[in-house]
């Protein structure tokens, strides 16, 4: 899982720490401000590609296939996207509400990695691989997904 990618401001290439991590996908969930499809076209070539729009994507990410939201299902886990999940405060109940039958929700926006679950759901922000702002690290998210049920998601500090 990936966010906040925010090319080419930040994103010059794929970092070779992502690439490492890329080449074992089943599938790659984009969680917004990707900024140029370039970053798209690249992710694609290591596995399929869901994504969604973020506040600094404009037209030609939504031309790529990046909806507001998305809900799919993986490995039988039922899992909503958004970029924006909002304020922190009473964040699982907002997302619970605004994607009701999901098991998982990921997010990005604020460059900062998270893992929580209350209310009913888990919500997931993988962080940024490539602009951390005031995170110690630059992060990205790995997920595994089998049976209707996540079995590990985790996040990665880069170096």
């Amino acid at each position: 899982m990936l966010s906040d990618t925010h090319a080419p401001r930040f994103w010059k290439g794929c970092p070779p720490a992502v690439a490492e991590h890329l080449a074992g996908a089943d599938v790659i969930l984009h969680a917004g401000d990707v900024c140029t499809p370039d970053v798209l076209d690249l992710l694609a070539g290591y596995a399929p590609v869901h994504v969604v729009r973020g506040n600094n994507d404009g037209a030609e990410i939504a031309a790529w296939g990046a909806p507001e939201t998305l809900q799919l299902d993986l490995a039988g886990v039922q899992v909503a996207m958004i970029h924006d999940s909002g304020p922190k405060d009473r964040r699982t109940a907002r997302m619970r509400r605004r994607f009701p039958t999901a098991d998982l929700v990921v997010f990005g926006h604020s460059h900062i990695p998270m893992d929580v679950t209350g209310d009913g759901v888990r919500v997931f922000n993988p962080g940024s691989p490539t602009d951390k702002r005031r995170q110690p690290h630059r992060t990205l998210g790995l997920l595994d997904l089998a049976d209707g049920e996540i079995q590990n998601a985790e996040i990665v500090a880069l170096p």
